[in-house]
């Protein structure tokens, strides 16, 4: 009788188990998901990027996190419901939610592996958190590039110092930031909402702050509104005005969570947009976009003439090597893929951190003390690097197939960062 009590048990729990899966939905997942979400970041801090859903969720979190090991169960139950429900019976914006949860859900998993103590490899960390396997070349592949760089600065002495002291005559006094930033921050906006209607009410703030490993961030906070910090350590640059008001403000991070926010969590109401885990999926998608839209919202020479009729006689500076400035810079970019091998070496361990800062130093071409800033950030954020550079490159090649047309490649992008985007939707013509 016993036995057979038992069994009765295991049958009826099967019973509610499968009536579950049968009646799930992705609305009782995503509610789940974000609870699952909000107390992974209880135990490590900075995974939660931004939340702006039903307070009493995250009291829950805090109040009783479970434990890593009970979270990556929960993250693979979760994964099993999703991947459960037929996709082939959702409408087309619905497929591309439930594969957007199922590559949360797979980067979830990656990072509660890492927080139990698993070493993976920096491509392997880099597919599982970000849903991309970055191509790590050798150092000697961006040899040719300082090359073309030596012939725009020429002179005596290290390349790095050169291109440090030839960028420290375009520095930003630092009683000039403020209206700078406000200028740059504007221009991006009227840029962005010529082609995409902001919504109403969407506003943020702007202070300046020091002792980061990063040279800007947005804080989303909700309800339209966004802080952006602009970090002061070193001496800012005047193309970092426009490079940082259409990466944290328009087209980008701002731009992009406000969208998701208006579009997503409010008129469709999926929760899940209302969190933000830093290392997921959505990362490489908004770094990606970010990076891309200081391009596209400034084309061709926009961008020059912009800064030297505005930015310039703004900061007091003198215009007559603007045009060699900016084309510097555009240069250096194809420099991006090197710190992807530099962090993968320091990473792992082949290298150490004065190695790993030497070679920023001579394939970035920056100043030890930027060196510095950037391993620094390589140490705290890891194979998150790989966000910029590649995350520029797929969102730039996606919103460019659509054709030389302005408006087209506008289009393209608003969709991009308004829909539930993926890195292997970038892959598909728009």
């Amino acid at each position: 009788m016993k036995w057979l009590s038992m069994l009765g048990a295991l049958l009826l729990i099967a019973a509610c188990v499968s009536d579950r899966v049968a009646n799930d939905s992705l609305d009782e997942i995503a509610a789940d998901y974000v609870q699952m979400t909000l107390e992974i970041g209880e135990r490590e801090p900075g995974y939660v990027d931004a939340y702006y859903g039903p307070p009493e969720w995250a009291d829950a979190a805090k109040a009783a996190p479970r434990s890593v090991a009970d979270l990556a169960r929960e993250a693979a139950a979760l994964a099993a419901r999703t991947n459960a429900i037929d996709a082939a019976s959702l409408e087309p914006l619905e497929q591309r939610r439930r594969a957007f949860l199922i590559a949360q859900l797979r980067a979830a998993s990656t990072r509660l592996r890492m927080l139990q103590g698993e070493k993976l490899s920096f491509a392997d960390e880099a597919e599982g958190l970000f849903g991309v396997r970055p191509e790590l070349a050798p150092l000697s592949t961006f040899d040719p590039v300082l090359a073309r760089i030596e012939a725009l600065v020429p002179g005596p002495g290290p390349l790095s110092e050169r291109v440090d002291a030839f960028q420290g005559r375009f520095t930003i006094p630092t009683d000039r930031l403020k209206p700078i930033f406000d200028a740059a921050i504007a221009e991006c906006k009227r840029r962005t909402a010529a082609y995409i209607a902001l919504p109403a009410g969407e506003t943020f703030t702007m202070e300046f702050v020091t002792d980061k490993s990063w040279s800007g961030y947005n804080y989303y906070k909700g309800d339209l509104t966004s802080l952006i910090q602009i970090n002061t350590d070193l001496p800012i640059r005047i193309s970092r005005a426009v490079d940082l008001g259409c990466h944290e403000g328009y087209p980008g991070h701002h731009a992009l969570n406000m969208l998701l926010e208006q579009r997503l969590t409010r008129e469709r109401g999926w929760v899940e947009y209302s969190v933000y885990p830093l290392y997921s999926p959505q990362s490489l998608i908004a770094e990606g976009s970010a990076n891309y839209g200081i391009d596209l919202a400034f084309p061709g020479d926009e961008r020059l003439a912009y800064e030297t009729a505005t930015l310039y006689p703004l900061a007091g500076l003198p215009t007559a090597d603007a045009a060699e400035y900016l084309a510097l810079l555009e240069a250096i970019e194809d420099l991006a893929g090197a710190r992807f091998t530099i962090a993968a070496d320091y990473l792992e361990g082949r290298i150490d951190r004065a190695r790993a800062v030497e070679l920023t130093q001579k394939y970035q071409l920056v100043s030890k003390a930027r060196a510095e800033q950037s391993v620094d950030f390589i140490e705290q954020y890891r194979s998150y690097v790989i966000n910029y550079g590649l995350g520029q490159d797929m969102v730039r090649t996606h919103v460019e197939a659509a054709g030389p047309d302005p408006a087209a490649r506008w289009a393209a992008m608003e969709k991009v960062i308004s829909e539930p985007t993926l890195p292997a939707d970038l892959l598909v013509r728009p």
